[in-house]
């Protein structure tokens, strides 16, 4: 059986995840450098190859980009949250400095779901 873990590249991966555990809780669990790696290449040395990230129970793995990101819409993460506050407020986190697609509000087949694009482009659907 496979395991999902989403992988996000970014313009600051660390930044990121940082804003990812300000809104969902957690925390970084390991960093690797293009410096860390056999014969690294001194002109992204700094930057990152693979981040862990534990955020809101979930796994992730991030990286800094390497070449110019072109954001799409062609993919959401799906948080499900066991109640309605918990929800509410991992919306209001990641709605920080995004935009709000559609708000948390209640849905004819029950509960709460609302969108929220992240500041830094990644689609989140919230359902609780």
């Amino acid at each position: 059986m496979a395991t999902l873990i989403p992988f996000l590249f970014s313009e600051d991966s660390r930044a990121q995840a940082e804003f990812y555990i300000g809104a969902l809780g957690g925390e970084i669990q390991s960093v690797m450098t293009h410096g860390q790696a056999p014969e690294p290449n001194d002109a992204i040395k700094d930057k990152v190859m693979h981040l862990c990230l534990l955020a809101g129970g979930i796994n992730f793995f991030m990286a800094d980009s390497i070449g110019p990101l072109t954001q799409g819409n062609g993919i959401s993460l799906n948080l499900n949250f066991e109640s309605g506050a918990e929800g509410r407020e991992a919306f209001d986190n990641l709605a920080a400095g995004g935009t709000v697609i559609h708000p948390l509000e209640p849905v004819f087949w029950g509960g709460m779901y609302g969108q929220v694009e992240d500041k830094y482009g990644v689609n989140w659907m919230i359902s609780c």
